[in-house]
């Protein structure tokens, strides 16, 4: 790691109005203080808010810092001061080196323009002469893939074909700094791999400042994360998973709802390492959603006291465990032979010798279900969603994949 710093930001904040008018008078009084060689005040005056509210840290070369928080957090804003857009109303940031920037769909392009002439622009911009620009421009049209349409005004162009040429210019300019905002999600599958492998190589060469809603996204790029909330630096860390979990602690999941036909219930089921299971009473289909913590180098045990309906002669049971981007992520697979209904309670188990699961937030969901001809795995005769929220915390960054295999090496 290279101990050359490029971003130094110290004690930087920046406020904004949220009244137009009174913005506009803010801005003529801010403007006439600093002729006068006055500094502008550090209280909010009315309906002014902070933004960003004293952040700072530092970015050496060879590092990617993941820049998170939940919209209106002020991730854009600070992007912004980065690059030079907006000035900070406190504090001072310190850039090393070309800045190449893509924080919003099309900035820096003049639409009138074509995609040829936009590029040599950019790169004028970042103080490449003509004939460096010259140099990189094959490189930076095939890696755009946008063809024939390069002598096309950019206004013409799709909001992909902007992110292909805006990152395309970025990239090949050969930055010092790069910051990406979310803007890469607009392109298409294919071309975000294209730009995640060129950030890699960036990397090596340059600081990154990557922003992203997707935590998995920044596991696999960044190796230093910030959060910021409402405004504020909430973490700074070297580990990226402790910033992951920060983020993800904001969301409670999804609220518990039962559903299916009502031929069966539940009522009692426990989760957890072997040595520390956590155990919820199910009465008149009531109970509290338990948030609990588990080791992904331990032993994970499930266990369910089910009732079910004495017509229904046999059942099984899928336990899935969802993300909170509410996606699917791992099921357990029901046992080979279904489970005979014995007309008393039953109680059904099933340990792992590992979850496997990455670092993040998680709710485990069961259902039961009754074989049927017609569905193979028949009718759901209850389930609860969002029976418990956990959350698994790897020691050590391993991969930024959801479902983490351990294999015997050799």
């Amino acid at each position: 790691m290279n101990d050359e710093v490029l971003v130094k930001v110290e004690h930087v904040s920046k406020k904004f109005c949220r009244d137009l008018k009174r913005s506009l008078l803010y801005g003529v009084s801010d403007i006439a203080a600093e002729l006068i060689g006055n500094r502008k005040s550090d209280q909010l005056r009315e309906k002014e808010f902070w933004a960003v509210n004293d952040v700072s840290f530092e970015l050496k070369r060879g590092q990617c810092l993941g820049l998170i928080g939940h919209n209106g957090a002020g991730k854009s804003t600070l992007l912004k001061m980065l690059n030079g857009l907006i000035k900070p109303d406190k504090g001072k940031i310190t850039m090393r080196g070309r800045i190449g920037a893509l924080i919003e769909l099309g900035a820096g392009f003049n639409p009138i323009l074509t995609g040829r002439e936009n590029v040599y622009n950019n790169g004028a911009v970042l103080g490449f002469s003509k004939r460096e620009i010259n140099k990189k421009f094959d490189a930076i049209v095939d890696f755009a893939e946008i063809g024939a349409f390069i002598d096309t005004p950019v206004v013409n162009y799709s909001s992909g074909m902007k992110v292909r040429l805006g990152f395309a210019v970025a990239a090949q300019m050969e930055p010092d700094v790069l910051l990406v905002d979310e803007v890469l999600a607009v392109g298409d599958l294919g071309f975000r791999i294209k730009c995640y492998n060129e950030i890699y190589k960036i990397i090596e060469r340059a600081a990154v400042i990557f922003v992203s809603h997707s935590m998995p996204e920044v596991s696999r790029i960044c190796n230093t994360g910030l959060m910021l909330k409402n405004g504020s630096s909430h973490l700074f860390s070297q580990d990226v998973s402790q910033v992951v979990l920060a983020y993800y602690s904001q969301f409670g999941g999804e609220k518990v709802s039962v559903e299916g036909s009502n031929k069966a219930s539940i009522r009692q089921f426990s989760f957890g390492n072997l040595s520390a299971m956590t155990t919820v009473q199910v009465a008149d289909g009531k109970f509290q959603q338990p948030n609990i913590e588990v080791s992904n180098e331990a032993k994970v045990k499930f266990e369910a006291l089910v009732e079910v309906d004495p017509g229904i002669r046999q059942f099984s049971v899928i336990i899935s465990v969802i993300d909170v981007d509410q996606k699917l992520v791992a099921q357990i697979t029901p046992k080979a032979d279904m489970y005979d209904n014995t007309g008393s309670l039953i109680k059904v188990c099933v340990e792992l010798d590992t979850l496997m699961l990455n670092t993040g937030k998680y709710t485990l969901s069961i259902h039961l279900f009754r074989n049927s001809e017609v569905v193979d795995r028949g009718e759901i005769i209850t389930g609860i969603r969002s029976a418990i929220k956990f959350s698994v915390k790897n020691n050590k960054f391993t991969g930024a994949a959801p479902i983490l295999y351990r294999g015997n090496w050799s």
